[in-house]
């Protein structure tokens, strides 16, 4: 079993824990790295942790891994590395809400009487101390990630392709939990998802698929193919060099690689899944002007809703709690006095949605959407503004290790 922390720059420590058989000390050393520049581009207050322990959970029954999961908890609250304010786990591979439960009932049973120890985590049921939000959070920071890109003029003319998502080719590899949300956020834009792939095989329909459906009929049958009206394809890795505008590998680690890169079509590559490119497959598109957007930014959406899930657990109130109906109040005022000044009336359908003040979820997903954006357009401005660096992951690390850097420099050296 694994606990990291890679640097100590902002407090608390951020980072998730993983049950994998593949679960090493490099690893964890290296993802505990990249959570780092992750926060920092994103401007999430945290800086970066990773832990796991190497067990297949699928061998474990509940009550051993419950066991498991609490005297991790238990060694990590004896050495000091978990707490609101040291070190903040989170879901990864293998784990998920229930861990995370189990993981701030052992804390709070073990430090009786701090406050804010549902801070201790996040990613925990909302029954918890989680957020409304936190589910999709990766998958709409996706699609928010890309959907900037699409809207920067000067980008998409270098590339050849229109403004915007609407109408865009879209292939998904993966349709866990990140790829399901993406591609579902995408087709409700507007895009088309010509391609979706598992494990089992790939589909492909150029008009597009219903996500939805396909989603169902895998539930039925077990597998995405022999999807109505879909073309199959038996190997799944194919799906990558359909014919599309923006591919979005959201599964695997190195599925890109120096063999199968020169045959990719996509112009925009974004990187859902955490290093689905080998370098060699990366220097393959950035010579050939294929756009690649980072994982470590891209897919910060986790994070940053578990940011935000944090600052509901110090502050102890749920997100809109204090403004929805002073928001819908002020709104239903503003409306009657539009009505009485025009002398028209408004009718209900588009009174409730004026009127409309924010759920958690709004708010959660509006924070998501600023951040993103934020992070995409500094990205791209640090790419334009040097011609030394070649690629918007450069980009990206400048960006990142600019801030840690300037954090390390203004605090000064104690003791």
């Amino acid at each position: 079993a694994y606990r990291v922390q890679h640097s100590h720059h902002k407090l608390p420590c951020k980072g998730g824990i993983r049950f994998a058989t593949t679960v090493n000390l490099d690893e964890v050393m290296a993802l505990a790295a990249l959570m780092t520049y992750k926060c920092a581009i994103v401007n999430v207050p945290f800086a970066g942790a990773k832990g796991g322990i190497t067990i297949d959970p699928k061998k474990y029954s509940a009550y051993d891994l419950e066991k498991i999961t609490r005297r991790y908890t238990s060694e990590l609250i004896k050495k000091n590395f978990i707490g609101p304010g040291i070190d903040v786990p989170a879901p990864d591979y293998g784990t998920g809400e229930r861990e995370m439960a189990w993981i701030v009932d052992t804390y709070q049973s073990m430090r009786p009487g701090e406050i804010d120890a549902q801070g201790c985590v996040t990613g925990k049921p909302v029954s918890q101390g989680g957020v409304r939000g936190r589910k999709e959070a990766t998958g709409l920071g996706v699609f928010y990630g890309l959907r900037e890109v699409c809207n920067m003029p000067e980008v998409m003319q270098d590339l050849g392709l229109t403004i915007g998502v609407e109408g865009k080719k879209i292939v998904v590899q993966g349709l866990g939990n990140v790829g399901y949300h993406t591609s579902k956020f995408f087709q409700d834009a507007g895009a088309l998802i010509v391609g979706l792939a598992e494990w089992e095989g790939a589909i492909y329909n150029e008009a597009g698929l219903d996500v939805d459906a396909v989603v169902e009929h895998r539930k039925k049958t077990g597998s995405i193919l022999g999807f109505a009206g879909a073309t199959n394809l038996t190997k799944n890795t194919d799906a990558l060099e359909l014919e599309c505008d923006i591919l979005i590998p959201a599964a695997l680690e190195a599925v890109i690689h120096a063999e199968n890169a020169p045959r990719v079509k996509a112009k925009i590559i974004g990187e859902a899944a955490n290093g689905p490119l080998t370098p060699d497959a990366d220097e393959n598109f950035t010579s050939r002007g294929i756009l690649v957007v980072p994982d470590m930014y891209l897919n910060a959406g986790g994070v940053t809703v578990s940011y935000f899930e944090w600052l509901k657990n110090l502050s102890h109130v749920r997100y809109g709690r204090l403004e929805k109906r002073f928001t819908e109040n002020l709104n239903t005022k503003i409306l009657g006095q539009i009505e009485s000044l025009t002398g028209k009336e408004v009718n209900q359908k588009d009174r409730d949605l004026i009127k409309h003040g924010p759920e958690e979820v709004d708010l959660v997903r509006s924070g998501l959407e600023e951040t993103m954006i934020a992070a995409t357009r500094e990205i791209m401005d640090v790419w334009r503004n040097n011609k030394d660096i070649p690629d918007m992951r450069t980009a990206a690390y400048v960006v990142a290790i600019n801030k840690v850097g300037t954090s390390y420099a203004e605090l000064g050296i104690f003791p």
